[in-house]
């Protein structure tokens, strides 16, 4: 994949191309990406092999070496936020491999988090990317909204309409991002349009923790048997689960994409609802909700009313599988079918890469009798999901997408395993494209099974 060519060259750092005396537009002076987290990057290159945006664009300016030149240069004026280098930014997934790659220490999740709602105060976009950003961000952090616009979707995938459209071919001439949103879209179940967990779900047996469960947004429309599997596994291993039907989104889509006011906005509202539920523990079983809400302590860090409050919940917090690894499984599993089954798990970045969370799911795949892991090559590769950027970008997603689903498929394995609600939509998306029809399943549905001896 090619694109144009940026207006200035990273070859020369001096941006000597620029009209020094011009005001060039650039970051306002609320938190720019830090002069000494730049400086921290000695340009060693070894993050462009780990970084999706480069392998596939090939350009300097998108990789994460490149991206933090850019950060450097508009701080000191010699380069201007425009669209010549917003549109290198857009590209980053914000997957952080480049972050575990670094052998310097480079933290360029920091970097990339002070500088998207830079953009986002500071650079306007075309009139037809800012609605579908509106869009975006009016829709998908609400599940009450997202279920008003998916009713009259689902009559529109069963009545024929969606077949017609996409046999056309017209849309993604018209609008790419568009068909990119419309192409995504799974089959929606009829418990997609309710909550139907009750509020509080009592252990089986002797209860050992009272923890609460955040049901996430896109989830519990696209996959909510999900969100069925994990409340049976931690009641079966002793957990009392606590839904408040009062929480609201995480707020991850909205920090990952700048948009600052919201994402704070909504981890206050988390916060809220959780301290009143008065758990041991608040679990999430999607890695990109996960990631966020242990960073609700530098989201909130300005806030005198919740920065304390906010570094008190991100301690209770957990991903579902690195909780059940530390407490372990007091429940028997079973086999899921007869002869050895054969899994192969996909890191989802913010799992891997955010939270450092790879041996707890392998640890817990491999006491299921019978289970065989296989390990894919590129494993710590995006798949291109990165929240809403197979929306935003999609021409670097579908590429991303390809190249997962055929490692994945090459290990041999007849089930995928992934903890992440958007690498599941990207990826079933993709085994559908490749005319494959390996089941996409989480850790937790499978450990459900396997509890309940249910064959897979």
């Amino acid at each position: 994949m090619q694109t144009s060519e940026p207006s200035i060259s990273l070859s020369n750092p001096s941006f000597s191309n620029l009209d020094p005396t011009a005001d060039l537009p650039g970051f306002d002076a609320q938190e720019p990406p830090d002069p000494k987290l730049i400086d921290a990057c000695v340009h060693c290159g070894f993050c462009l092999s780990t970084c999706p945006s480069y392998r596939v664009i090939g350009k300097e300016t998108d990789s994460p070496r490149g991206r933090i030149y850019l950060m450097d240069a508009i701080n000191e004026g010699d380069a201007p936020l425009a669209a010549s280098t917003v549109q290198h930014f857009d590209s980053c997934l914000g997957c952080l491999a480049c972050v575990t790659t670094c052998p310097s220490g480079v933290q360029y999740d920091k970097l990339i988090a002070a500088t998207r709602p830079q953009i986002e105060r500071n650079f306007e976009r075309s009139l037809p990317l800012r609605l579908l950003r509106r869009l975006i961000f009016s829709l998908f952090p609400y599940p009450s909204r997202m279920r008003l616009l998916m009713r009259p979707v689902g009559l529109y995938q069963k009545s024929g309409l969606q077949k017609l459209v996409r046999s056309l071919g017209i849309l993604p001439q018209l609008a790419p991002q568009l068909a990119a949103m419309e192409a995504l879209l799974p089959p929606l179940s009829p418990q997609a349009f309710q909550d139907r967990l009750p509020e509080f779900v009592p252990a089986q047996g002797k209860a050992r923790y009272r923890v609460g469960l955040i049901l996430g947004c896109v989830q519990r429309l696209f996959n909510p048997e999900v969100n069925d599997a994990t409340v049976r596994v931690l009641t079966a291993n002793g957990c009392d689960v606590v839904i408040p039907p009062a929480q609201g989104c995480c707020g991850a889509l909205s920090h990952h994409q700048g948009q600052e006011q919201q994402a704070q906005d909504l981890a206050r509202q988390m916060i809220d609802t959780f301290e009143q539920a008065k758990v041991d523990f608040v679990l999430i079983n999607a890695s990109g909700c996960g990631h966020t809400l242990k960073e609700y302590g530098h989201i909130l860090k300005g806030d005198a009313a919740y920065g304390d409050r906010a570094q008190a919940f991100v301690q209770t917090v957990k991903d579902v599988q690195e909780f059940l690894a530390e407490v372990g499984l007091t429940t028997p599993l079973h086999p899921l079918q007869d002869d050895p089954l054969t899994l192969v798990y996909q890191d989802a970045c913010h799992m891997l890469h955010g939270q450092k969370i790879s041996l707890q799911p392998r640890q817990l795949l491999r006491q299921i009798p019978g289970v065989q892991l296989r390990e894919p090559i590129d494993a710590a590769l995006c798949c291109g999901s990165a929240g809403v950027y197979n929306i935003l970008q999609p021409e670097v997603a579908e590429e991303l997408g390809r190249q997962k689903v055929t490692n994945l498929l090459n290990t041999g394995a007849s089930v995928i395993a992934s903890a992440n609600i958007g690498c599941f939509v990207q990826i079933s998306h993709h085994l559908e494209r490749q005319g494959k029809s390996v089941p996409v399943l989480h850790p937790m549905q499978l450990l459900d099974c396997s509890i309940r001896g249910v064959g897979v």
